[in-house]
């Protein structure tokens, strides 16, 4: 039987679709007495799922999974629970990816070589309100904030998809046929297919395998997780 929740406790949410890393935060974790683990999920739609349920203060968020992206499971998560505080931990530290996921919601984001105090700190810190960001997530984000200053007219509008979209360019991207990601999202068949005229639309992409390599250099899928050429349907 688990542990009662103490009030004072920080109350986390778990979420990265590796279990390996999701034992080693748990570890981290349980050696601080004033933060407690509530759930773990492994893809962003059982993340928004637990998230509302279990209503957690802090979500500590990895960037790329299956099925829903961290941007925008962070998103969802943020319109569902304005509460939560969400903290994010990934490899990936490209400027787009970090502006995408502060714009979808998030309170901090850290690196995966953070030390374990720091992590903890971090989760401390987005659970009072305040922002907490790794050093050279920092860096990259003033660096970033003066070359838009110096020169602002670099700075190419981004079509923007909707949150429905988002979703069906992931599972179009991860090699999933329309009638499956129709079964995944519970909607018709008919309303994924616009979905994806709609994606396509926007991006001015007109190919799935073009559509796939946009998925990829945006870190919305990982190339692990394409198609084989057997599962293209």
């Amino acid at each position: 039987m688990p542990a009662p929740i103490n009030a004072a406790q920080i109350t986390v949410l778990l979420v990265d679709d590796h279990a390996v890393v999701r034992d080693g935060l748990r570890m981290i974790l349980e050696s601080a007495d004033d933060i407690k683990i509530i759930g773990e999920a492994e893809n962003g739609h059982e993340a928004v799922r637990k998230a509302v349920e279990l209503k957690p203060r802090v979500i500590m968020l990895d960037v790329a999974m299956p099925l829903l992206s961290g941007a925008e499971t962070a998103r969802q998560i943020s319109e569902e629970l304005p509460a939560a505080k969400i903290l994010v931990l990934s490899t990936y530290g490209e400027t787009q990816v970090v502006r995408d996921l502060i714009g979808a919601g998030v309170s901090g984001y850290l690196t995966k070589d953070t030390a374990s105090a720091q992590l903890l700190d971090a989760i401390r810190a987005v659970a009072r309100g305040d922002s907490f960001f790794s050093p050279a997530i920092s860096k990259l984000l003033l660096e970033q904030s003066r070359q838009v200053r110096q020169a602002p007219d670099k700075e190419a509008a981004i079509a923007h998809l909707t949150s429905r979209e988002a979703e069906v360019l992931q599972l179009v991207a991860e090699g999933h046929a329309n009638k499956h990601i129709a079964d995944i999202l519970k909607i018709s068949i008919k309303t994924v297919e616009k979905h994806r005229q709609s994606v396509m639309a926007k991006l001015h992409i007109h190919e799935t395998a073009t559509l796939t390599r946009y998925a990829v250099a945006k870190r919305i899928v990982q190339c692990d997780r394409l198609p084989t050429s057997d599962q293209v349907q």
